[in-house]
């Protein structure tokens, strides 16, 4: 059984971790490239980002307007963090904006950041000590209902990820599994 929706978005923490050979489907990818602990070669990056586009991958820069327009990036990604918005006085040369939110108050902010889709974290239960609580598929579904840009995020693993499959929005993402197995979570998507 696999998992059937419009787009998948895989965060990345840096250009090595992820090999585009596993990406076998066009078009349907995107990759959030958000480094927090140290900046990455600009070259590798160059060299990761030209294999996204030869490969029909979305690239996103997370928070970084600078390294979005060295890389020629397909569109900014702002962390729930990010309250900023400078980057609406350039917003015509970002081509799409997505931000990532955890309540209706970060919602709400990162649709006046310009956000066309929201990543909306946790939808499954997770084992980080310090990140309690999920909303669960049915409420979830209920917030979508509302709020159609959303894209869940959160506790997404092997075991459950025909549970997506009652999601009712059209994309979702992953973000520990991709450090983890990421051949084996990829394989079943489609």
């Amino acid at each position: 059984m696999f998992v059937l929706k419009n787009s998948y978005y895989l965060y990345i923490e840096n250009s090595k971790i992820l090999n585009l050979n596993l990406i076998k489907l066009k078009n349907k990818f995107a990759v959030i490239y958000r480094n927090i602990e140290k900046t990455e070669n600009i070259a590798n990056l160059l060299k990761f980002r030209r294999e996204c586009k030869r490969k029909y991958i979305k690239f996103y820069v997370a928070n970084d307007l600078n390294l979005l327009q060295k890389l020629k990036g397909d569109g900014l990604y702002l962390s729930a963090y990010n309250k900023s918005l400078k980057h609406l006085s350039r917003k015509k040369t970002i081509k799409n904006i997505i931000g990532s939110a955890h309540n209706n108050k970060e919602i709400y902010m990162k649709l006046k950041q310009g956000c066309k889709q929201i990543v909306f974290s946790r939808l499954f239960e997770t084992s980080y000590k310090d990140k309690k609580g999920h909303v669960g598929i049915i409420k979830f579904n209920l917030l979508n209902n509302y709020i159609q840009c959303l894209i869940p995020l959160g506790g997404i693993k092997r075991q459950n990820l025909l549970k997506l499959n009652l999601i009712t929005a059209r994309s979702f993402a992953i973000l520990s599994e991709i450090k983890k197995k990421p051949a084996k979570i990829i394989s079943r998507l489609f």
